[in-house]
């Protein structure tokens, strides 16, 4: 029976009650001595290493080779699939790290031998040892996780989801990037939602990968072509109307300090300002609604130094932001639509390498100034927000990612 996630994590308090119990009588000295060993002789930042190894290769996510890697991971996940796939991992093995002792370490073994995260052993024994670190590390490496090691909540459910599943993910997303590869041109930017991922592309290679933040369930990013044509270097904010009602009344009635706090100033249509104490927050007229709600340029602007536009009817851009905090999570959905993007200004200076005046100082110094500036982009760079839950590369790494917006689920393959 598969436990749901409420069911997981509410038993946890009871399994730490447990564990707080000594599993057995007395450990005995070899145990121990064995336990030291693995964990003086371990490499954890080398495991680290060989499993971003694994997945920082230069091919893109959208290509045609992507389509050639996809056929071989399906031929490879078929047979496997059909003789029954691979077993859940029990409970138990939650937070289970490098020299830890249990049970459940030996399905966690076998678990990781099936995906081939882990070498072939004669004997699984019971300890979490070396070979379990890497294969681990290596496992959330392949499904966008925080390599730590660490069975922690987040990996022991990606363990659990059943082959059958990721083969069903391998067919629609083969369909997916076959449909789109045509589309492709030399040079391009790829935005990958369940990644939260971009890349910038140019000959068949990528040359720039950053972590972004996408919009979440309820705000979903667009699935979308078009063509970056511009750079707003240190922009002001507009707050757009549906955020006014949705979360401007909110943050105000919290604080109604809120405003001045974020150097955020209301302006009429006859560009008159407008003192944020005359307006009734707890009920907000659309009249007031439909004022210009301006952020100044600076280090608290919701755009951060930049904004990138292309064309297209949902006002979506990819910007930078002060909140940096948020590229190290797991699971980056959090935005209204737009996307965030860590390493903006390298970004920055990679779309506008045809304007011939422009290198990486002065990209960075234009942050710096905190100048208004608009650069049209010579060339306009297309870019392409897809959904791609599964890919492989040329050398056999197979990665995954949630179904965040249940396009999956739904055996959606095109959004145009």
């Amino acid at each position: 029976m598969r436990l749901n996630r409420r069911k997981f994590i509410g038993s946890m308090a009871l399994a730490g009650a447990a564990a707080a119990l000594p599993a057995r009588a007395q450990e005995s000295l070899s145990d121990m001595m064995n336990r030291n060993r693995v964990l003086r002789d371990a490499d954890r930042d080398g495991n680290t290493a060989a499993a971003e190894a694994l997945i920082a290769t230069n091919e893109p996510i959208l290509s045609f080779d992507t389509v050639h890697n996809l056929q071989l991971a399906i031929s490879q996940y078929e047979p496997f699939v059909a003789a029954g796939g691979w077993e859940e991992i029990p409970q138990q093995a939650y937070q289970l790290n490098l020299g830890k002792a249990s049970p459940a370490a030996v399905a966690l073994k076998r678990r990781l031998i099936s995906s081939g995260d882990m070498v072939l052993v004669e004997y699984a024994d019971d300890v979490f040892d070396q070979n379990t670190d890497r294969a681990v590390r290596a496992f959330q490496a392949r499904h966008g996780l925080q390599v730590t090691g660490v069975v922690d909540e987040a990996t022991w459910y990606a363990l659990n989801v059943p082959a059958a599943t990721r083969l069903q993910q391998l067919y629609l997303n083969f369909t997916r990037v076959q449909n789109m590869a045509a589309q492709l041109s030399e040079r391009y930017v790829v935005v990958n939602i369940p990644a939260a991922t971009i890349e910038a592309v140019a000959g068949g290679m990528v040359e720039q990968r950053h972590t972004a933040v996408v919009g979440r369930v309820d705000r979903a990013t667009p699935i979308l072509a078009s063509s970056i044509h511009q750079i707003n270097f240190n922009p002001y904010w507009h707050v757009p109307k549906s955020l006014v009602r949705k979360d401007l009344t909110k943050y105000m009635m919290e604080n109604p300090n809120y405003l001045a706090e974020q150097n955020i100033f209301i302006y009429d249509g006859s560009g008159n300002t407008i003192d944020p104490s005359t307006i009734n927050w707890a009920n907000i007229s659309d009249s007031e609604v439909n004022y210009m709600y301006r952020q100044e340029p600076g280090a608290a602007n919701s755009m951060g130094h930049c904004k990138i536009n292309f064309h297209n009817p949902h006002d979506v851009y990819l910007h930078d932001t002060p909140s940096k905090a948020l590229f190290g999570e797991n699971a980056r959905f959090h935005s209204s639509g737009c996307v965030r993007v860590e390493g903006v200004n390298q970004l920055v200076n990679w779309l506008l390498r045809d304007n011939g005046d422009w290198d990486q100082t002065k990209v960075d110094a234009t942050f710096d100034s905190l100048q208004r500036l608009d650069v049209d982009v010579r060339g306009k760079v297309p870019i392409h927000t897809t959904y791609i839950t599964a890919w492989a590369n040329r050398q056999g790494t197979v990665s995954f990612r949630d179904d965040v917006y249940e396009f999956d689920a739904q055996g959606k393959v095109s959004f145009g």
